[in-house]
């Protein structure tokens, strides 16, 4: 069942995203958790996020705005390497509470809790109005590069805080992908090389499993697909019907992984 729900998921949202410039780690982070312990989904999360963000680089990245990637990208970059650390710290305190679904053993932890706060949290910016219309001017980049980066280093969600920031600076659709794409590289640099650090440090033998390093290719693929489809065929979706979309299955998702369910 993982080799076709992580595949397609990754290409659907990879598709969708390419120009929204956010959703790629919010949505594929909840399918590797069905599957993964957590901080290995996010682990893994973060190496298709950074393969995918290296490949839209390749594609349109060189429309990307220096300035911005100096501004914004720079302090995301060093709070990534933060919010890392805090994911390390977090993921090994004790269990909660668990309970019975059934056959099924439920365990809340507090990785999971604050993990499914912040889709929740991260959901609404999809789902309301208001605060999908929320911008921010140019003097607020350096702010808005600390708790993007913070984020994505400790749980994947970057995208919707930097696209929140950068949507309305003044540059092309040509140049905000491409500039998403090059700080969302940054970060996921930063913090797949701290989760690495962090597994080695704690005796583990590898950051990830050989046996989940085909799952992970597969949705490198797909993802990789996904970027050539979006670039031909999103602009026949709507922006409106995308944030709907992952806003909702984040949403649930949230609900989920906060009750221990997966």
């Amino acid at each position: 069942m993982e080799f076709i729900l992580i595949p397609l998921a990754s290409l659907l949202v990879s598709t969708l995203t390419l120009y929204s410039g956010f959703g790629l780690g919010t949505m594929l982070l909840p399918v590797f958790a069905l599957f993964f312990p957590i901080q290995v989904a996010v682990a893994a999360t973060a190496i298709v996020h950074g393969a995918n963000n290296t490949f839209k680089i390749a594609v349109v990245g060189r429309h990307a705005d220096l300035g911005l990637i100096l501004r914004f990208g720079l302090p995301a970059l060093g709070a990534a390497f933060f919010g890392a650390a805090a994911l390390g710290m977090v993921a090994h305190f004790q269990p909660l509470a668990t309970y019975s679904i059934g056959p099924h053993q439920a365990v809340i932890t507090p990785v999971k809790l604050v993990m499914g706060l912040l889709m929740l949290f991260f959901a609404l910016f999809e789902l309301l109005p208001r605060l999908r219309r929320i911008t921010f001017e140019r003097r607020y980049l350096f702010i808005g590069g600390l708790l993007s980066g913070f984020f994505g280093g400790f749980s994947g969600h970057q995208g919707a805080l930097r696209s929140a920031f950068l949507a309305k600076v003044g540059i092309t659709p040509e140049a905000f992908v491409g500039t998403n794409a090059a700080i969302g590289f940054m970060v996921d640099a930063a913090r797949i090389a701290t989760y690495t650090f962090l597994f080695f440090a704690a005796g583990a033998a590898n950051p990830v499993d050989s046996e989940q390093w085909p799952l992970i290719l597969a949705a490198i693929v797909f993802a990789f697909a996904g970027v050539l489809a979006g670039k031909r065929y999103l602009h026949k979706v709507t922006m409106k019907s995308v944030q709907t979309l992952t806003g909702v299955l984040l949403a649930g998702i949230a609900l989920l992984l906060g009750l221990g369910i997966v």
